[in-house]
């Protein structure tokens, strides 16, 4: 696959409420239209890889920073851009904004983790715009997810998560563990007015984020975007907010997959994904008729098996579309 330097189109959208979000295109302007939404929330497009996933000389691949993160503005690093605007809702609303401003009728949906989330959102929001839709390390951020990723697995790392629940329990909120939710917990101190109180929640949010992902994906070790606080607490932040409030999904995703009943999909999973379950994965795929799932047994939250697996599934729907 051609894999070009820079994009051939990008700039910054007002989307309203005060915020702009950066997009950037890739590929064929002829190409079947392709939207990739990145995970976290707040992880960005960094350098860009996902252009990689499609063959570019058959598809025009379009991608964004969600509100708050990457270089779109204002950034949730800043403690005075409030998240009162950052929702599932609201995020749905800038995709069909996207849309419409770089003239697409309809495109494949792509989706990481969170942006699987995301994608599914937006699928069963305007199933008429989504010509199929790939989510990789799937996610519906539905409560029983979140309260697993924060609290259950533990039970697999419970080291590590008794450091984690541990800094919430010391920092004077109130937080007592089997008394209430420890994503509150954090999501209370990432909005502390004390610099100090913020900075120690995020560097612990990343650790514990660095240890749940290591199965699977090579062993634990330290990701170095944690070394920009900047990224590290507009990451955790958002992320603190969105799973808080269970990614702002009701009702929830699986109660609502009928909605996608003509939307080919593919879902890419990894067995040993213990941060998110393939139980998820699987619950999406008997519920959507128009989907087939591709659990790849030595993989977990990502991998370079699951990557060949993406790259095979645009390939099929774009061969599908073409047009």
């Amino acid at each position: 696959m051609r894999t070009d330097d820079v994009p051939t189109a990008s700039g910054m959208l007002e989307v309203g409420d005060g915020q702009q979000v950066y997009w950037e295109e890739w590929g064929s302007p002829d190409g079947v239209p392709a939207l990739y939404l990145h995970g976290g929330p707040g992880g960005g497009l960094r350098t860009s890889h996902y252009r990689n996933r499609f063959d570019l000389a058959r598809t025009r691949v379009l991608g964004f920073e969600q509100r708050g993160c990457g270089r779109s503005t204002p950034h949730a690093s800043e403690l005075s851009t409030s998240l009162t605007t950052n929702t599932t809702a609201h995020l749905v609303n800038d995709i069909e904004k996207l849309r419409d401003h770089r003239g697409v009728d309809a495109w494949i949906v792509n989706g990481a983790s969170w942006g699987a989330t995301l994608a599914l959102a937006y699928a069963q929001a305007h199933p008429q715009r989504v010509l199929g839709l790939v989510a990789f390390a799937v996610t519906t951020t539905s409560r029983r997810e979140v309260d697993w990723v924060t609290e259950g697995i533990g039970a697999v790392f419970p080291e590590a998560w008794d450091r984690f629940a541990g800094h919430a329990e010391n920092s004077g909120i109130g937080y007592l563990r089997g008394q209430g939710r420890l994503v509150e917990g954090y999501a209370s101190l990432l909005e502390s007015p004390d610099a100090a109180v913020r900075d120690a929640a995020s560097a612990e949010w990343a650790l514990w984020e660095d240890t749940h992902i290591s199965i699977g994906t090579g062993g634990f070790h330290r990701d170095t975007r944690w070394d920009d606080a900047r990224f590290r607490f507009a990451f955790a932040r958002l992320t603190a907010h969105y799973w808080s409030h269970d990614g702002f999904c009701a009702p929830a995703i699986l109660e609502r997959m009928e909605c996608l009943n003509e939307v080919p999909g593919i879902l890419i999973h990894g067995r040993r994904d213990i941060s998110s379950p393939a139980v998820t994965a699987w619950q999406l795929h008997r519920a959507w008729p128009q989907s087939s799932l591709i659990i790849n047994e030595g993989d977990g939250h990502g991998g370079t098996s699951m990557t060949e697996n993406w790259d095979a599934a645009n390939e099929r729907l774009v061969a599908r579309l073409s047009w």
